[in-house]
């Protein structure tokens, strides 16, 4: 029988789990519970738990510091997470501390507690009788095995297949082409990769939990699947089933594949989008069937986020190979964008930004010419507004730099995203007020600090300048912009670093000085808060 361990300040909770769970019926003892993170610690010192359920946010020791402490005396410890906090950031630091899930308090079902812990007490069965570790260098060398069929599987698609036979008997290693089985190959692609990498401390523990979690989902579904990382943004399904009339492997697969969105989306807050191509009964035709998937760039394009689509023909024509018909439209939209961030928009009137992205998607242009243009139309805006506005106002970001983020960008439903905020940021340093506020009074605030990024900038300094009451200043701000006025300049101050960064050769400590801070340790922690990573990383990225 194995010992559980119970941590929460919220007696509700202890008291409904302790009650509605049956412990003695699963196998398992129930060895206490506590309302703080201290108290548990105290106890478990000396007789540590097979399994502890813990909240995050405790008095005296929170929940994660509890888990680490108790998987340095007791490595092979499952943990589950139980908080009423949804922030990503928690399951994150859950996830470096190998904790095997996190649940809501909000959606909780102690049916579901229930199923977990019974899939906690068999797999630790399994380990008692085989031994922990060899049950864990299992579990090394399984990793690295994933690890060597990334490279395998770039090279099976990338270059000549001249052993089939031989491709035919490493697939079947690994339950790919066996037998009579034929293969339905699956891509899948990571949405908001941008924002997800600055969630994560780095791609390769991003890479770590997003194939634990779909080799765990995989495991419990029919058909089954082997799941082959390709790269940072793409992951190729395999699904192997018997042809036959009785099963449609296509609705089959993509309930699987539903269950997977639902499974990440649940633990890891991660969206994925997914393309499902054609069946495969050989080395040959599963080449080709890869082939065609990662060669869908187009239809990825302008796929909606969260959605499912069989993979589509090649399309031909002057729709989809021509930008002629988007570069007819370019002065119209030039000018449509500049009056929005001039603020000669009426309040009424639908957001150009939003008009085009819709008539891109409806034409299906090309992507790279999509993003070449947009690309040129942003540089121009910029040029537009400096000599129209703002003589002083930042420098636009380098070609280079705009060129890079948007190549990073596969779909059209992210570039939308980004054009937004770039268009918001770029209105705000304009103090025109787009994204933000038509106030005087507010677009005032933003000039003034656009004029004074080398110098401290203080709310009760810019009330006064603008002759009202600092309160009441406040509060208008964060109505008008949703944001508060200090979080404002410190936007703005970070965006003029990485323009600093991008098209000058100043070190950190100097760029730090001419924003006027005092301390570059602060400045650095700050730059990175808003932007992901240190200064001299975010140099060091875009100069590769």
């Amino acid at each position: 029988m194995y010992n559980v361990m119970l941590v929460d300040d919220d007696y509700p909770v202890i008291e409904l789990l302790s009650e509605t769970i049956p412990w003695e019926e699963m196998g398992l003892r129930l060895m206490g519970s506590y309302d703080n993170g201290l108290s548990a610690w105290e106890f478990a010192k000396t007789q540590p738990p097979d399994i502890l359920i813990t909240d995050i946010g405790m008095p005296k020791m929170n929940g994660l510091e509890l888990s680490g402490r108790i998987r340095e005396v007791k490595p092979d410890v499952r943990i589950a997470i139980l908080s009423c906090h949804s922030e990503f950031h928690y399951a994150q630091q859950a996830m470096r501390l190998s904790i095997q899930d996190y649940l809501l308090k909000e959606t909780l079902d102690p049916s579901e507690l229930a199923r977990l812990l019974l899939g906690f007490k068999q797999a630790m069965d399994v380990e008692a009788e085989q031994g922990w570790e060899k049950s864990r260098m299992r579990h090394l060398a399984s990793e690295a095995q994933e690890l060597r069929w990334e490279q395998r599987m770039r090279d099976f698609v990338q270059q000549p297949l001249l052993s089939p036979d031989k491709w035919r008997h490493e697939l079947a290693d690994i339950g790919v082409l066996r037998g009579n089985d034929h293969c339905l190959p699956v891509i899948g692609y990571l949405e908001e990769l941008r924002q997800i990498k600055q969630r994560f401390a780095s791609e390769q523990t991003l890479h770590f939990a997003l194939g634990n979690v779909l080799r765990e989902v995989l495991g419990s579904l029919k058909p089954e699947a082997v799941h082959i990382r390709y790269d940072a943004r793409c992951s190729l399904l395999l699904f192997s089933y018997r042809p036959g009339l009785r099963h449609n492997v296509y609705d089959e697969v993509a309930a699987c594949l539903r269950q997977v969105q639902a499974t990440l989306c649940r633990i890891l807050k991660i969206r994925m989008s997914f393309i499902i191509g054609t069946g495969c009964d050989s080395p040959q035709s599963l080449k080709l069937g890869l082939g065609e998937l990662l060669g869908s760039e187009h239809q990825r394009f302008y796929m909606v986020p969260g959605t499912i689509e069989k993979i589509k023909p090649k399309q031909g024509g002057a729709k989809v190979g021509s930008a002629s018909g988007l570069y007819d439209c370019y002065e119209q939209a030039s000018r449509e964008l500049l009056e929005m961030l001039l603020g000669k928009a009426g309040p009424g009137d639908e957001d150009p930004a939003d008009r085009w992205i819709s008539r891109i998607r409806e034409a299906e242009y090309a992507p790279e010419a999509v993003k070449d243009w947009l690309l040129k139309l942003m540089l121009d805006l910029k040029l537009k507004l400096r000599l129209h506005l703002l003589p002083s106002m930042p420098q636009a970001y380098a070609a280079d730099a705009l060129h890079k983020e948007m190549m990073d960008m596969d779909a059209l439903s992210e570039l939308h995203v980004w054009l937004k905020a770039y268009l918001a940021s770029t209105a705000r340093e304009a103090g025109s007020g787009w994204g933000g506020s038509r106030r005087t009074e507010v677009a005032e605030a933003c000039r003034y600090v656009s004029l004074r990024l080398d110098q401290r900038i203080s709310l009760d300094e810019v009330a006064g300048f603008l002759h009202l009451n600092p309160s009441y200043f406040s509060r208008m701000f964060r109505k008008e912009t949703g944001i508060t006025f200090i979080e404002y300049v410190t936007r703005m101050k970070m965006e003029r670093a990485k323009e600093q960064l991008l098209r000058t050769d100043h070190t950190v400590g100097e760029i730090c000085e001419s924003l006027g801070y005092d301390n570059v340790s602060h400045f650095t922690k700050t730059f990175k808060s808003h932007a992901g990573v240190t200064p001299v990383e975010y140099r060091s990225r875009l100069s590769v």
